[in-house]
């Protein structure tokens, strides 16, 4: 009878631990980063750091979502830089374009998602393969769309939009992304939405035998995936002002990166978004501090693999110690 008692809140304990354990490495990593560079206990900075976390968090979204179904888009930073490209050209400095150059932007991200999830659901290629191909085709596609010499220019008013601070802190682009997270956590917590995708990421088989969709479901995953990338791209011209060839090919292991490190399981299933937020400003300081000590973009990368390898042990092999007990 006590062992019965006790088998919901030993069952509850991985998830706990799986939720808290990004956040106490966030806290650690920004202790030790005011330790080395006590300029970002300034406020100034901290809005430095959210502005950049705000666009890889949107790039995130997507990302959680296909992981939770033990999926992977390799395809995101491809997309980031070719919405960037178009972002550009459409714009050119007017903001009168600026819901041409939305509505481009999502719909190209959209039409590669859409692309990835047919591959992968009716031709049966390995989402690793088919996100693979597409992110090597969009690059392409940016070479052949600008001919090598990105042009245009962002508007005011989405630079204003990315960049504006409110109050000194606050950024449009910020807000953006909380409502959309705010959003994504509900639909993973309280709909049947979110109890799918659960569901898919833990057993497909099971899941299709209870009348789940499961290439419906992924299909419309990975084009979510391909949407928060595009608007990611539009967001990105407002940053940098401008386009650029590769603009976003650090969001490809960085959005990886940022779920795992938010608790995430790479086999599907387990994991949250609130996780992933966690994981999106742990990515973004490791980059910055990394940039502070003079890491190159090669030892950065090396550190991204070293802790992506980490924390998938740390999470997949505390989870099933805990199962066996």
């Amino acid at each position: 009878m006590t062992e019965t008692l006790r088998t919901p809140a030993l069952a509850r304990r991985p998830e706990l631990v799986r939720a808290v354990i990004p956040y106490v490495t966030l806290a650690a990593l920004y202790v030790g980063t005011i330790v080395v560079a006590p300029g970002y206990r300034a406020p100034e900075q901290i809005a430095t750091l959210l502005q950049v976390a705000s666009l890889l968090g949107i790039v995130a979204i997507g990302q959680t979502l296909v992981i939770l179904i033990a999926g992977i888009d390799l395809s995101v930073g491809a997309v980031v830089t070719f919405t960037n490209l178009i972002t550009g050209a459409i714009l050119a400095g007017l903001d009168v374009n600026l819901p041409l150059a939305l509505m481009a932007s999502l719909g190209a991200g959209a039409a590669v998602g859409l692309l990835n999830g047919f591959v992968i659901t009716r031709l049966h290629v390995p989402d690793l393969v088919a996100t693979l191909a597409t992110m090597t085709i969009m690059i392409g596609a940016g070479y052949l769309v600008t001919g090598g010499a990105p042009r245009g220019a962002a508007s005011p008013g989405l630079v204003s939009f990315v960049t504006g601070r409110l109050g000194g802190f606050v950024t449009g682009a910020l807000v953006l992304w909380m409502l959309l997270a705010a959003a994504v956590v509900l639909i993973l917590s309280r709909s049947t939405l979110g109890r799918r995708i659960y569901a898919v990421g833990l057993n497909r088989e099971a899941s299709r035998y209870a009348g789940v969709s499961v290439p419906l479901l992924t299909i419309l995953l990975y084009t979510i995936s391909g949407m928060t990338a595009g608007l990611a791209g539009f967001l990105l011209t407002g940053y940098t002002g401008s386009s650029f060839l590769n603009s976003g090919a650090t969001y490809q292991l960085a959005s990886i990166a940022a779920v795992v490190l938010g608790g995430a399981s790479i086999f599907g299933g387990r994991g949250s978004y609130v996780g992933t937020i966690a994981g999106v400003l742990i990515t973004v300081l490791l980059q910055s501090i990394l940039r502070v000590i003079g890491i190159p973009q090669a030892g950065q990368n090396i550190a991204y693999g070293v802790v992506i390898l980490l924390m998938t042990f740390v999470f997949t092999t505390g989870f099933r110690r805990r199962r066996r007990g």
